[in-house]
């Protein structure tokens, strides 16, 4: 009898989380289909990199960070940039339409190698970059790799230094052995305003623009491949940032730190403050009362520290 019941509970399970997996991929289709991509590929030793480009003048990339995809820059970035630069934003490595590179991480240097020669390959040799929160890691990255591959950097919210609270419980489930049966369910289960709710947290204490939350795509966010190498980056993340950190003061371009005073998701006296000592010449700007978001909520001091950091490369 216990036998028989076991049977049937092992049943269940194996049909529940078989339906699971099913709703999972038809959950990814629809997003796919809702959101298709935006720019155009070009490849790296075979790999596919996700791209937008617009306008002429200096090369500039724009990287996003966490979770996210280049659909943050295409919001009003790109264009607004556009009048005066050639703005290239990329999907990083296993976000948005750019496949990962490895199903074990990638790390910030591996994101670095991709993202430099892909705006290699495009034309654009020795960029501005413009990196926001994990995205401001990778462009250090890029910086202290591949110093003759870029012109300038701006770093908005970036994490750049080691810090002491670890990461939260669901990076480390779904980064962890569990990962690969935990994912599902939040893709087939977890409803895309969970997402969009999430956004408004990360904007904290402002708004979301209007219309923000729809145009980023959450359904991308919240496929299977998304979320494990999200989660993957964000676990290798301090012991990658406690590697490069060392390597900062052989930065040599032209560099602005703008850093909200109320972002409460990278605390700028632990990351930017002590990083504008470390980068020669560095410029540092705290923005009072802005949160994580300072490319859509401080757009006015964003563009002019790029247009400084065009000057003082001598590219305008």
């Amino acid at each position: 009898m216990a036998t028989r019941i076991l049977i049937s509970l092992l049943i269940l399970l194996v049909a529940g989380y078989g339906v699971t997996l099913w709703k999972a991929g038809r959950a990814e289709a629809r997003a796919e289909r809702r959101w298709p991509p935006v720019g155009k590929v070009v490849e790296v030793d075979g790999h596919p990199v996700h791209y937008v480009e617009a306008g002429d003048g200096p090369p500039l990339v724009l990287i996003h960070g966490a979770s996210g995809n280049l659909r943050d820059w295409t919001f009003d970035a790109v264009a607004r940039l556009s009048d005066r630069y050639r703005v290239i934003a990329f999907d990083r490595p296993g976000l948005g339409r750019t496949p990962a590179l490895s199903e074990d991480g990638d790390s910030l240097a591996d994101q670095a190698a991709l993202l430099s020669a892909a705006a290699a390959r495009l034309g654009a040799e020795a960029p501005i970059l413009v990196g926001q929160s994990y995205g401001g890691g990778v462009a250090l990255a890029w910086a202290v790799h591949h110093p003759d591959a870029l012109s300038g950097l701006v770093l908005l919210a970036a994490v750049s230094r080691p810090w002491d609270t670890g990461i939260s419980t669901f990076y480390k489930v779904t980064s962890g052995p569990l990962g690969r049966a935990v994912i599902p369910l939040i893709t087939a289960w977890v409803p895309e305003r969970i997402v969009t709710a999430s956004v408004e947290d990360v904007f904290t204490p402002q708004d979301a623009p209007e219309g923000y939350a729809e145009h980023i795509a959450p359904g991308l966010t919240l496929r299977r491949a998304t979320l494990r190498a999200n989660a993957l980056q964000r676990a290798g993340l301090l012991a990658e940032i406690v590697a490069q950190q060392p390597l900062y003061p052989s930065i040599r371009v032209p560099t602005e730190i703008l850093h909200g005073d109320a972002d409460t998701i990278v605390s700028h006296a632990v990351h930017s403050v002590p990083l504008a000592r470390e980068i020669p010449g560095a410029a540092l700007t705290i923005l009072p009362g802005i949160g994580h978001m300072p490319q859509h909520v401080a757009i006015a001091e964003m563009d002019a520290a790029i247009d400084r950091v065009a000057a003082s490369a001598g590219l305008r």
